[in-house]
């Protein structure tokens, strides 16, 4: 992966004044030699950083979680420490083996390699409960056996402070031996909870004694039925991070109001002896929120699972999954994150900035190619008198690329009948109009200047050939093609050797730059347009092509073959982006 240049922003001073300082020194796990958890991350010895990317393995990863991916790993790169990627598979009942392995894809496929930092929450159920107990016998912790209902109207709201629970002063041996019913599956469901016991008055509603602790009987994809109680995301986290002793972790903003109680457990975990200090410490960053995408997995899940996209891959999605089928590169969404710097504040983003940064990155590398997305006949009515022979086929080439002569030329040849854009042909041409009209000269590109000589039509009065005569002596590349002068050049492929494809033309999957703002239904603005199919042609020289492959199809835009359907015998290529801002005013 080439080095970005790096732009200074707040998480890079505070790493630069915590190296400085020498505070990441000493950071441990305060267990057992014999512990996991005691050499999750390494020697204890080892002063550096440590970042972390902790996905939830409950769906695909979005365009949002490429920032998060690349600021940690990228961090952790330029400051010489490690970022490790966890799941935080706390949440039994939505999280599946099928999320893990495309997580994993995707972080490598965006460039990252996390090598030998692969946990995942669910291998430290063990000692999270050990927490829990520890919490419950110093008195830090309770059993709450009021209702969901009862809760929540307990616990007040931003003018109300909460009502204590009426369990809230059982004895911590009561409250032990309750927890303990609770993790040997004597209670159901929603029978009781544990909460830790923080202050029910406070302003901060995330410190009024959160649940840690719920039953669910649900078999884990990792731990199957061992356990019928899991640890809530807010309680496990932080654990986590203390665990794999993190030095920064890295969150984005709605995490800033649960930050109090990430620092309230360490703290208290490790006065139990539990955990070493120095501990990990919290930062907030502002999401990334891209202009006409949902990134919610909800709302994404719900597009996949009613039929409006056709998968997690869809080309329209915004998932990682997608946007790779799509055509868009890993360079191009590092260079769009790097772009959008690193701030305090969430902001929105148009999905052009995108877009610039893939045309960028493929315009020097990607090579060319026709195609013709329209087509209409063009019948050359004086061929075999210019070349002797209406079966004869004259060779044409060009570059590859005009700017990489390195990747050599395209070759493929004229012969009497073309295929053309239909936008390449009016019969009564507007001012301002070059191409093909009756009288009119055109170079049909890297071949022959051709005049026009009229049309064919159907009984419906549809143009369903357009006629016109070589002119001879004009082939590009030869002494004299210039002598002719035209104002139009065409793009086009010979219909004795094109090669017949399937191509999708995508537009945004939304009318509107913020789909799920408010209170509507985001469906209800579903873009019907943004998926339109086209039976064309592209040249010879993508006969055979492979899966997955980028193309400039000259005068169209990007384009890749698609990584799913796509095969030799049967093309299919997904339109990526156009040459220039195709949504600009």
């Amino acid at each position: 992966m080439s080095e970005p240049v790096r732009a200074n922003n707040f998480l890079r001073h505070q790493i630069e004044a915590d190296l400085e300082a020498g505070t990441l020194a000493g950071r441990h796990f305060a267990g057992t030699p014999g512990d996991a958890a005691h050499h999750a991350a390494g020697p204890l010895d080892e002063a550096r950083i440590r970042t972390r990317f902790p996905p939830e393995p409950n769906g695909y990863l979005h365009i949002g979680h490429a920032k998060s991916i690349c600021l940690n790993f990228g961090l952790a790169r330029d400051y010489g420490g490690a970022c490790h990627l966890r799941f935080d598979d706390t949440n039994p009942e939505k999280e599946e083996q099928e999320y893990v392995d495309a997580i994993k894809d995707m972080v490598q496929w965006l460039g990252w390699s996390w090598g030998d930092n692969l946990y995942e929450a669910s291998s430290y159920f063990d000692f999270m409960y050990l927490a829990a107990e520890s919490l419950v016998e110093a008195g830090h912790a309770y059993v709450d056996e009021q209702t969901p209902e009862e809760m929540r109207a307990n616990r007040g709201d931003f003018g109300t402070p909460g009502t204590n629970s009426p369990w809230r002063d059982r004895s911590p041996a009561d409250n032990l031996a309750r927890l303990r019913e609770m993790r040997d599956g004597k209670h159901p469901d929603g029978a009781m909870v544990l909460r830790a016991k923080i202050d029910m008055a406070s302003p901060n509603i995330n410190l009024r004694d959160p649940t840690i602790y719920r039953i669910k009987h649900a078999e884990h994809h990792a731990t199957g039925n061992r356990w019928c109680i899991y640890p809530m995301y807010t309680f496990a986290h932080p654990i986590e991070d203390a665990l794999e002793r993190i030095t920064h972790s890295i969150c984005t903003l709605e995490f800033e109001d649960q930050r109090p109680f990430y620092d309230w457990l360490l703290n208290q975990l490790a006065d139990l002896g539990l955990l070493a200090r120095p501990l990990p410490r919290q930062f907030e960053f502002g999401r990334l929120n891209l202009n006409y995408v949902v990134t919610s997995k909800r709302k994404l899940r719900q597009l996949v699972e009613e039929g409006h996209v056709s998968g997690w891959d869809d080309p329209r999605m915004p998932t990682l999954v997608g946007l790779r089928r799509r055509g868009f590169t890993p360079e191009s969404i590092r260079a769009m994150v790097e772009s959008t710097g690193v701030t305090k504040q969430n902001a929105w983003i148009e999905d052009t900035v995108l877009d610039g940064c893939l045309r960028a990155d493929l315009e020097p590398q990607a090579p060319r190619a026709f195609a013709v997305l329209q087509p209409l006949k063009l019948k050359l009515t004086n061929f075999a008198e210019v070349f002797g022979s209406h079966a004869h086929r004259e060779p044409c080439e060009t570059a590859a690329h005009p700017h990489k002569p390195e990747l050599g030329v395209r070759k493929f040849s004229l012969g009497p009948e073309l295929w053309i854009e239909a936008e390449d042909f009016m019969e009564v041409p507007v001012k301002g109009y070059f191409r093909l009209f009756p009288g009119n000269k055109v170079r049909l590109k890297a071949g022959y200047v051709i005049e026009c000589t009229g049309c064919e039509k159907d009984a419906n009065g549809q143009v369903t050939a357009v006629l016109a005569t070589v002119v001879p002596d004009t082939k590009s590349g030869t002494p004299g093609a210039d002598a002719v002068k035209v104002k139009g050049v065409i793009g086009w492929v010979a219909a004795h050797e094109a090669v017949a494809a399937e191509i999708r033309l995508y537009e945004r999957l939304f009318t509107t730059p913020q789909p799920d703002a408010g209170e509507g239904n985001f469906l209800d603005f579903v873009n019907p347009n943004s998926l339109r199919v086209v039976r064309g042609f592209v040249e010879p020289s993508l006969a055979g092509a492979a899966a997955d492959q980028r193309w400039q199809f000259e005068r169209h835009g990007y384009f890749v073959s698609d990584r799913v359907d796509h095969r030799a015998d049967k093309p299919v290529f997904n339109k990526i982006t156009g040459l220039r801002d195709s949504f600009a005013k």
